[in-house]
């Protein structure tokens, strides 16, 4: 038996202990038998799957029904009185988006761009002031660093219709474009801390405010970095475009080359064609040729172990990458890995860890709504709900308790801004890593 097979196998138990057995039966459409979910078939019981319409969270149109949205509404709203209640007691120096006051403005904007209710906006406001004032220049990106701040200000006094204050954001976040771009820099390509998260509060600006174009010497830095270290590794002919953080080889979303490759594959962002062909193209293969028996995806292409199914590290990062390269290229075997990806996110998904964004059973339930969103089958809608009944239930669990609890990666904040896309499918966004589509943005502005 090889190595590979035996730590896969081998993994059981400790699936068990960083994950709860999905105690829900899967969608299968009317007049299907229910297969059993983990947690069914563990106490030799199956229970029957909605049979009827109105079982169903949703509608025929894809619309969450009146009960199950009123549930959410309540629980956001119970939710929000907390969170402000425990941020009292923050870290007020902490000003990213990741876990500090940048996501709370973030939590803010979305719930604005949901409701419509000025009071958000205005909350959303009062953050970001308070945010502008204390940015430290230490790091560049848009979650952990000063480039969240400063496009959160500009989308919020764009909307409140201060232009000055929204130029001077902008401006100063085009100004970190020289630390990003030089070759001396020690900075790393990835999405927390490196170009990559540079390169998405630009891409974020331009969806968000009017399209722009996103400076080409951004991009060419993160691709010559990528062929250069590809180089150095003798991997060219495998993995044209490949990266490291802190020597390693990470594959997933936020220290990996599934969260590059995703934010080049941007079609805002404008890489031509035969970059993606030649070198985007097959390096997502390379990482595809990595998947585990069980759908996922090792945390660094040196690691053999099938633990983690975190946005950070895992299945529900890699599949965000999958979903795109099946848009940018047009071939199903990237939608058909997306797939297998959902179903292990669905095995394995309620994570003991929490419920935030992250590394919790929100940043994996929102692999759902994008999977919906792709291919509108309501499979997917299903089992988005499923993970937001899970998030209904926040704290009765017996979750671990995050160091930054009322954050927006890490803790409240990120179930709540979940919760608040389920009402809406059509046009969630995972927080600081998706981008909507422009023409969706127009609609919702209109119709607000």
């Amino acid at each position: 038996m090889s190595k590979r097979l035996k730590l896969q196998l081998g993994g059981e138990a400790e699936m068990e202990e960083r994950a709860f057995a999905n105690p829900y039966p899967d969608y299968q459409p009317q007049g299907a038998v229910a297969a059993p979910s983990a947690a069914d078939a563990h106490r030799d019981r199956a229970l029957q799957p909605p049979a009827e319409e109105e079982s169903l969270p949703f509608g025929a149109d894809g619309k969450v029904n009146a009960r199950f949205s009123k549930r959410i509404q309540a629980k956001i709203k119970d939710l929000l009185q907390q969170m402000e209640e425990g941020l009292k007691t923050a870290d007020p120096h902490d000003c990213s988006a990741y876990t500090g006051w940048t996501g709370i403005a973030l939590l803010y904007l979305q719930l604005y761009r949901v409701t419509k209710n000025q009071s958000h906006l205005q909350r959303s406001l009062d953050y970001v002031k308070r945010i502008l004032r204390n940015l430290n220049g230490r790091r560049v990106t848009f979650l952990c660093g000063d480039a969240g701040p400063l496009a959160v200000g500009a989308v919020v006094y764009h909307k409140l219709k201060n232009s000055s204050e929204s130029q001077e954001c902008v401006a100063k976040l085009l100004q970190l474009q020289r630390t990003v771009i030089s070759t001396d820099s020690e900075l790393p390509d990835e999405l927390l801390y490196g170009r990559a998260g540079y390169l998405y509060a630009l891409l974020y600006l331009n969806t968000e405010i009017g399209p722009d174009t996103v400076p080409q010497s951004v991009i060419d830095a993160i691709i010559e970095s990528g062929k250069n270290f590809s180089k150095e590794e003798r991997k060219t002919d495998r993995c044209p475009l490949l990266y490291q953080w802190h020597r390693k080889q990470y594959v997933g979303a936020a220290h990996g080359v599934a969260g590059i490759y995703y934010m080049l594959m941007q079609p805002i962002a404008n890489v031509d064609q035969e970059t993606l062909t030649e070198l985007v193209k097959p390096s997502i293969d390379y990482v595809r040729h990595k998947k585990f028996r069980s759908g996922n995806y090792p945390s660094s292409l040196s690691n053999e172990t099938d633990r983690l199914v975190h946005w950070c590290h895992g299945a529900p990062g890699v599949i965000h990458m999958l979903m795109q390269a099946y848009k940018t290229f047009k071939e199903d075997k990237y939608l058909k890995d997306a797939m297998d990806c959902s179903d292990v996110i669905w095995q394995r998904g309620l994570l003991r860890k929490g419920y935030g964004i992250c590394h919790g059973t929100a940043g994996n339930g929102y692999s759902f709504l994008s999977l919906y969103n792709l291919t509108q089958d309501r499979k997917y809608l299903y089992r988005a709900c499923k993970f937001a009944e899970w998030c209904l239930e926040y704290g009765a669990h017996g979750c671990r308790i995050p160091d930054r609890p009322y954050s927006l990666f890490e803790g409240m904040a990120g179930a709540i801004h979940f919760l608040s896309d389920i009402s809406v499918p059509e046009t969630s966004q995972f927080p600081a890593f998706e981008l909507r589509p422009q023409r969706k943005e127009n609609k919702v502005e209109q119709d607000g």
